[in-house]
């Protein structure tokens, strides 16, 4: 028996805590360096992303079990939720991530 020509596996299936009326995704490639702690940040939309190289600390709160985000691994940050950590050892990461942005909305990322 031959394997099927295409395989599709769900990795991430993230319930939104609202609707969100979505009329773009923006894309974007990002690469952080080797041993960069980026630091508590939050983003006015939800971002989903996926690890491409590299390896990340990512940590939702202060609360939150913190977790080694590797290539394949799939994350989402929640809209103006805190986001303690997403730090960088020494390889340094880069990873895809999706902004479901509404109409005229454009993605940011906030310091805290």
């Amino acid at each position: 028996m031959s394997e099927a020509p295409i395989s599709r596996v769900v990795v991430l299936d993230q319930q939104l805590p609202e609707a969100l009326p979505v009329q773009r995704v923006e894309v974007r490639r990002i690469t952080i360096a080797p041993n960069t702690a980026l630091g508590a940040h939050v983003h006015n939309g939800p971002v989903f992303g996926s690890i491409v190289s590299g390896s990340a600390v990512y940590q939702q709160n202060e609360g939150a079990e913190a977790q080694v985000l590797r290539p394949g691994d799939v994350f989402y940050e929640p809209a103006a939720e805190r986001i303690a950590h997403f730090d960088t050892a020494d390889e340094g990461v880069t990873f895809i991530a999706y902004f479901p942005l509404t109409a005229g909305q454009d993605a940011t990322l906030d310091m805290l």
